[in-house]
């Protein structure tokens, strides 16, 4: 199984920071937001790791290099201008294979076990089940109340409903999941991830552990605390 690591984005809510260093290369505990996420995704015995760069995008290159120092291959998938999520994913197709693969955000801190995903990717490509897309969700932050999707009792996730659940950032997808997406064209995520859920095609999970979103100088002072008391 291959797995893409989403570091495109400009970090606007980071800025001053990120006007000289992009978001994903920001650390805490002495490692970078996303060598956290490589070193996760190894752990799992997910070597094959694409990564999606745009804003300061040679300096996440240089720094990450083959991959080798952490223990995995990556390659690269560069945007002229950042794609959003669902068009950067789609522009890196080619890279990741036929098979699901893993799709994380690169800023965000989560201990969830990338492993237990291997058994998920199985069911996906079992012909017979009818998902496209396995979403890892977590108890709703301070910053975001409202939540995304609710998850029923037989882990289907779905648009609507009274307990909602955040999207963590982390998901398992089929590759046709993105075919309608030309190469090169920007789009987002969420709406994508909405239309599934109402055809019945998006399963999920609830993780209960750690898991941060580090949008704000705020949370990676928090993060920061948090890792130096390990």
């Amino acid at each position: 199984m291959k797995a893409i690591v989403l570091a495109a984005g400009r970090g606007e809510r980071m800025r001053p920071l990120t006007d000289r260093i992009p978001k994903p290369l920001l650390q805490a505990g002495g490692r970078s937001l996303i060598e956290w996420q490589i070193l996760r995704l190894v752990a799992a015995g997910v070597r094959d790791v694409v990564v999606n760069v745009a804003h300061l995008g040679d300096q996440i290159m240089a720094k990450l290099g083959d991959g080798r120092e952490l223990g995995a291959r990556i390659a690269y998938s560069p945007e002229a201008t950042a794609l959003e999520t669902a068009g950067g994913i789609a522009a890196a197709l080619p890279l990741l294979g036929e098979g699901p693969f893993i799709a994380l955000n690169a800023d965000i801190y989560c201990e969830f076990d990338l492993a237990s995903l291997a058994s998920v990717a199985k069911r996906l490509q079992n012909a017979a089940a009818p998902d496209c897309v396995h979403l890892v969700l977590v108890d709703n932050p301070g910053h975001h109340a409202q939540g995304d999707f609710a998850l029923d009792a037989a882990g289907r996730v779905q648009g609507a409903g009274d307990s909602r659940l955040t999207f963590s950032g982390i998901g398992l997808y089929q590759p046709p999941f993105f075919a309608q997406i030309r190469r090169g064209e920007r789009r987002p995520l969420g709406p994508l991830l909405h239309q599934a859920a109402e055809q019945g095609r998006v399963s999920g999970e609830h993780y209960r552990g750690l898991w941060m979103d580090i949008g704000t100088p705020e949370r990676l002072a928090c993060l920061q605390t948090l890792l130096s008391a390990r």
